[in-house]
């Protein structure tokens, strides 16, 4: 197999970074349903048999830009591997646990949040997308209960809440759909709702300090 020269990977790299770059600017501007795989490429001034050869569909593109954007590099690190969560997990402190959940989720929704509302308008307005919406679902709520049983084997846990109940908890106050409501259409700061996240977080699952 002929390998690719340093400066054809480059090459490659910067024309699928423009691409993607092109294809988030649409997306968020004019939505899933109005972009298509012809103005992506016009957009990113490529051929439209580039991005089809690139990606294969333009909900492919979607997927991409979404993981990308959640981890903010395109290193293939699951999200309860990276060192950040694993910091978070290891906090003997449940209040800071918390303090550095909501911190770690306001930065994400900062890169990924409207993107993750344009998938979510086009799962319910078209359908396209509803797998890649569902999965992203179960996703936050495999990285929500994963929080919720940090806390319970520091018997940190609120008397008398479960895990089930905690988790449900969790993954409505750290929703994109209430950072969504409450940064964009209502105003807040990406900190006001981080804090609002946290001591909420901290009222609910783990009580009052004792």
């Amino acid at each position: 197999m002929v390998q690719k020269s340093p400066g054809r990977r480059l090459k490659a790299q910067q024309t699928r970074d423009r691409m993607l770059d092109a294809a988030m600017k649409l997306f968020v501007e004019h939505g899933y349903g109005a972009t298509t795989i012809e103005s992506i490429a016009r957009e990113a001034g490529v051929a439209v048999q580039t991005i089809y050869f690139s990606f294969g569909s333009k909900q492919q593109i979607l997927k991409e830009l979404i993981d990308v954007h959640i981890a903010g590099d395109e290193d293939p690190v699951p999200t309860l591997d990276r060192p950040q969560v694993v910091e978070a997990l290891e906090e003997e402190d449940p209040r800071r646990q918390l303090r550095l959940q909501a911190h770690l989720t306001r930065l994400v929704f900062e890169r990924v949040g409207p993107l993750l509302e344009v998938l979510r308008n086009a799962a319910a307005t078209s359908g396209d997308g509803a797998e890649l919406w569902e999965a992203n679902k179960s996703q936050r709520t495999v990285v929500q209960r994963r929080f919720v049983e940090s806390l319970e084997a520091k018997d940190a846990l609120a008397k008398g809440l479960d895990v089930e109940r905690a988790v449900d908890i969790s993954h409505a106050l750290l929703s994109p759909e209430l950072f969504h409501l409450l940064v964009t259409e209502r105003g807040w700061t990406p900190q006001e709702w981080e804090q609002w996240v946290y001591e909420g977080q901290c009222h609910h699952l783990i009580g009052p300090p004792a």
